[in-house]
């Protein structure tokens, strides 16, 4: 059995895979440190009490870590280098890489002699050209790992995975990858390969998101920095703005019941500028041969995946809407020009995959 942990730095999830990658048991801690358990280590041993798991069947624990930086671009086993290069992606990822290091940190705790293992959300995204994550600074700035790096890359492996296993589904040279959820990216693979995505240096940039603002002026954050300080313009452009500062919610499911006209504009948003990032996806692989959507929006807004795709009609995607309203996996109608497809989301599946192959090289 292999433990996945994904930890944040409130809560963590676990999940339990067999040999098979079948998942078998699942479980989450909340609330760490504010009414819930006082530690990451007092929540991992209460989540793996829910299932009533013991240590002792585990063959090894993978970890989700968000920011691998620009030398942690596949998964490994984690050794104490790991676990200092991890912890000097801290400036990169400050909300998310302490979260997973406290993760790893209460797994070595509990089970010293556990072997673990990283997978990261940015290692997709290493086969990006220089053009593409580079940004116009002069090197002592380019120095200080400012660079576009995307995130969202275990969802997007996970999508190529399943796509290359499903004969449902042929195999595209050009794939637009549409992650939308409350954080929300896309990504162009060409021939299996990540070639641009929309998330930058972090995951701020791009689309308009449940709370954060995507792609803004860096003129305007600095106003932001003089007017609020850097502690509040990082609390606006982080946690309350994107869907909830346009139409005072951060759920879809919401800004749809509420139908006034600030929460209508904040869908129009949303669509617009994924439309509109489509298009440079698009030209970074000079065309498109198919259109995947994953994601909880992804996977189950029909009314925003119609009206995105109606955007795109200049590539000739035609959405079958009886399809659109079933969610089913095929969108595509016959006079189509691209397939449309949902691809539910996968990433502990992946992180599983991934630490697997690595154990059966361990073992020769």
């Amino acid at each position: 059995m292999l433990l996945v942990v994904n930890a944040g730095s409130s809560s963590i999830k676990l999940a339990v895979f067999d040999e098979t990658l079948r998942q078998v048991a699942q479980a989450r801690a909340e609330r760490i440190g504010s009414g819930g358990p006082h530690s990451h280590l007092e929540a991992l041993q209460q989540a793996l009490d829910q299932m009533d798991m013991p240590l002792s069947s585990l063959r090894g624990a993978a970890h989700r870590v968000v920011h691998g930086g620009s030398y942690l671009t596949s998964a490994c086993h984690i050794t104490d280098a790991t676990v200092s290069a991890i912890r000097a992606c801290v400036p990169l990822a400050p909300l998310h890489n302490p979260a997973n290091l406290m993760g790893i940190e209460a797994i070595a705790s509990l089970c010293p002699d556990l072997p673990q293992y990283a997978s990261f959300d940015t290692a997709f995204h290493a086969t990006n050209p220089a053009v593409a994550t580079t940004y116009a600074l002069p090197k002592s700035a380019r120095d200080m790992g400012l660079r576009r790096y995307g995130f969202h890359g275990l969802s997007y492996a996970a999508l190529v995975r399943k796509v290359q296993e499903n004969g449902s589904y042929p195999q595209p040279n050009r794939l637009l990858a549409l992650h939308l959820g409350n954080g929300a990216s896309l990504c162009a693979i060409h021939e299996g390969r990540s070639v641009a995505t929309t998330m930058g240096y972090s995951p701020l940039d791009g689309l308009t998101m449940g709370t954060r603002a995507g792609n803004i002026d860096g003129n305007a954050v600095l106003k932001l920095a003089e007017e609020l300080g850097i502690d509040g313009a990082a609390r606006l452009l982080n946690q309350g703005s994107g869907l909830l500062g346009l139409g005072g919610a951060a759920d879809m499911r919401s800004l749809h019941a509420a139908a006034t006209p600030e929460a209508t504009f904040a869908l129009d948003h949303f669509c617009y500028w994924v439309v509109r990032h489509a298009g440079s996806m698009i030209a970074a692989m000079g065309g498109a041969d198919a259109l995947a959507f994953t994601g909880g929006i992804g996977e189950n807004d029909m009314v925003l995946r119609a009206k995105i795709v109606a955007g795109l009609g200049f590539l000739g995607a035609r959405i079958d809407p009886h399809a659109n309203a079933q969610n089913r996996s095929i969108l595509q109608d016959t006079h189509s020009n691209v397939a449309i497809w949902t691809v539910p989301a996968e990433e502990e599946r992946q992180i599983a995959t991934e630490a697997m192959q690595i154990m059966a090289g361990e073992r020769g």
